[in-house]
């Protein structure tokens, strides 16, 4: 009888010591490149949720097709998104980040949207007494009385992003989904278990870290619980 082979990478196991020793600097390009995907496409949907949510909460009517086009395209399958924007973007990295940007909108213009409408109205009618404009009682009063709302809505976007780069590996840049497609498709069962447990530390790290974030910019609230 054939003795087993001694090394973990031979013998094919699910844990495996020698493929993070040996495969560290793929695991941390592909790190690298998730995290590079996530930020980027987390950052661009904020910077477009938070002026739709202003014209939702400012324009009633707009309220509604703003709502109802993000609902939309939350609802379409993301290779079937990825398909619709190929022939806009091709097979580029701004192909995953443009999918990425269409679904946290959803998740974000929805909770910003929620925050703003929380915000006591003889709020607003205080400070508009004060001498506040529009713009100065956006950014001083709504905004950070919304911030908690908005902050729930960012962590759940980020948190989906996170998961939703890794079916970017059909187009080559899906991060730590690479290894994982790749890993399934020649059974290598340490790559794949890998990347699938770096995929969660990911998520659960930037939930805890926008968390973290949030209560540094609400100490009212700790205040309030306190």
């Amino acid at each position: 009888m054939t003795a087993p082979p001694d090394d973990c990478l031979a013998r094919n196991e699910w844990i495996c010591g020698e493929y993070l020793s040996t495969r560290r600097h793929i695991l941390l390009d592909a790190v690298a490149q998730h995290l590079q995907l996530t930020a980027i496409s987390v950052l661009i949907a904020l910077a477009v949720a938070v002026p739709l949510a202003v014209l939702a909460r400012r324009w009633g009517l707009a309220a509604g097709p703003v709502l109802a086009a993000t609902t939309v395209l939350y609802t379409i399958p993301s290779l079937a998104m990825f398909s619709l924007l190929l022939p806009v973007y091709g097979l580029s990295a701004a192909l995953v980040v443009a999918g990425l940007v269409l679904y946290s909108l959803t998740l974000l213009v929805r909770n910003i949207l929620a925050g703003l409408r929380a915000v006591p109205e003889e709020t607003r009618q205080a400070a508009r007494g004060m001498g506040y404009g529009p713009v100065r009682l956006l950014l001083t009063v709504e905004l950070p009385l919304a911030l908690p709302a908005g902050m729930a809505g960012l962590r759940i976007a980020t948190v989906s992003a996170v998961s939703l780069v890794t079916v970017g590996a059909i187009v080559g840049f899906g991060g730590l989904g690479n290894l994982i497609y790749s890993g399934m498709n020649t059974y290598f069962k340490a790559q794949v278990l890998t990347a699938s447990v770096l995929c969660v530390v990911i998520a659960v790290a930037a939930d805890l870290l926008i968390l973290a974030v949030q209560r540094l910019m609400t100490p009212w609230n700790r205040a309030s619980r306190g």
